[in-house]
């Protein structure tokens, strides 16, 4: 093992915590699930955390983790929950709601739902035995380090079914809150989503925390979208002041299937959001989209991959950013174009407001094209507040604070047109309200 893996903190407290409980992790009983942990921890051991010397990680710096101070430390399930985090626990609708990376039923509403739905904790599948979620648990081999770290350690999450030709009207949430009380702890929840053809359903995944205590979320999502299938997928990001969030997803598209995907990012010391969404048929669409929120010195990772891996499929991406003191935002996304996925239709946009001058930006669009008959674009825009349009609102006496909040949450808003249901849409734009009222009251 090299030096540079054995004296690294967060490995090493990982692998004290897999050692510790490697008996009691969910589905040990079961041989193939056993490996596979067993292989996951060996292979994040041998990998590492990623550093800046890999290209996909060369904006983003995971010594912040190492900075918290984990010690293999597991936050207790049952901790009681501070007002503050109370108020992300839904009154309604199906929903499951995990504390610390572990599900608590009675903060959740699994009775009577609608017909064509099922919930499963993950936990719970693999001690079952179940025989689907086993397989895809068990068959993700090779797989990047931090998703090899959630194989080895995943106590818990969400497996979600949607049956063929089901229609779900009710939006389906799944929060995950930490409150890890005095000691920095680490998480892994893993989603599982399987949406069976020609049916439809809107997914809400939100991510809270505490600012008092650092801690660090590893999640990995897993989406698999069947023909004629339509999935509205929306994220909300509002970790801790001082939390590491990162999360690996990966959406697979079936034929004449639409998956809808927006990610709002404004919480977190850290964050980084990556995405791959692959079309296995024709005829798809995939809209990634999202906006991101960084002040003070947080720091704002987006990296995405669209996949035209067949013919006749559109992609569309669209993510904007609101950068303030020393925030930094990253966008990496790439269009990537097999050579048979002819007649592809690919759009990417990245657009970011800088509101100081110590605020920072890196952009990487890029497109990868093998096929000849083609309509792809890609583009980034970085720019201040319009002066115009600022001399026209203090010009009808609006003071200066107040109309450079009115401009910046005009281009937010705009950003939010990306989430196509209207409730969704409404929750997010009270989000982003308050972040902006809170700028407004610390500027």
């Amino acid at each position: 093992m090299s030096e540079r893996i054995a004296t690294s903190p967060v490995v090493a407290a990982q692998r004290e915590r897999f050692s510790a409980s490697r008996s009691a992790l969910p589905g040990v009983g079961h041989g193939a699930v056993a490996r596979r942990r067993e292989a996951g921890m060996a292979r994040f051991e041998s990998l590492g955390l990623p550093t800046r010397k890999q290209e996909a990680w060369k904006y983003t710096d995971l010594r912040r983790l190492e900075k918290l101070g984990l010690n293999g430390a597991t936050a207790p399930a049952d901790a009681a929950l501070p007002e503050a985090l109370r108020a992300f626990v839904p009154a309604q609708g199906p929903s499951m709601v995990f504390v610390n990376g572990r599900l608590r039923p009675e903060l959740s509403h699994l009775d009577s739902l609608p017909k064509g739905l099922r919930l499963d904790g993950y936990a719970a599948a693999l001690e079952a035995g179940d025989a689907e979620v086993e397989s895809r648990f068990a068959a993700a081999a090779d797989a990047a380090s931090l998703v090899e770290l959630n194989t080895a350690l995943v106590e818990d999450g969400a497996v979600l079914r949607i049956a063929p030709g089901a229609v779900i009207e009710a939006p389906i949430r799944l929060v995950f809150l930490t409150a890890p009380g005095h000691a920095a702890v680490a998480s892994h929840p893993r989603i599982l989503v399987l949406v069976g053809a020609n049916s439809q359903a809107t997914l809400i995944e939100a991510y809270h925390g505490t600012d008092d205590t650092g801690y660090f979320t590893n999640a990995v999502v897993d989406a698999e979208i069947g023909d004629g299938a339509r999935l509205r997928h929306y994220r909300r990001q509002s970790e801790g002041l001082n939390a590491v969030h990162l999360l690996n997803g990966s959406a697979r598209i079936g034929r004449d299937a639409t998956y809808d995907s927006f990610t709002l990012s404004l919480g977190a010391d850290l964050a980084r959001t990556e995405v791959v969404a692959t079309f296995t048929g024709r005829g798809g669409n995939g809209h990634v989209t999202g906006a991101y929120l960084a002040d003070g010195a947080r720091h704002i990772d987006t990296t995405t991959l669209i996949d035209h891996a067949v013919p006749d499929c559109r992609s569309r991406e669209v993510f904007k950013g609101v950068l303030d003191g020393k925030g930094r935002g990253v966008f990496q996304g790439k269009i990537i174009v097999r050579r048979d996925a002819q007649r592809t239709d690919g759009y990417q946009l990245n657009r970011a407001l800088m509101l100081s001058r110590t605020a920072e930006i890196d952009s990487k669009p890029e497109l990868e094209i093998y096929a000849d008959d083609v309509k792809c674009s890609h583009g980034a825009t970085v720019g201040e507040i319009d002066a115009e349009a600022l001399f026209y609102l203090r010009s009808r006496g609006i003071d200066e604070r107040a109309a450079r909040a009115m401009l910046v949450e005009a281009f937010l808003r705009e950003a939010l047109e990306e989430v196509a249901d209207e409730a969704v849409r409404d929750e997010f734009e009270a989000a982003v309200g308050l972040w902006l009222a809170a700028r407004h009251q610390e500027g």
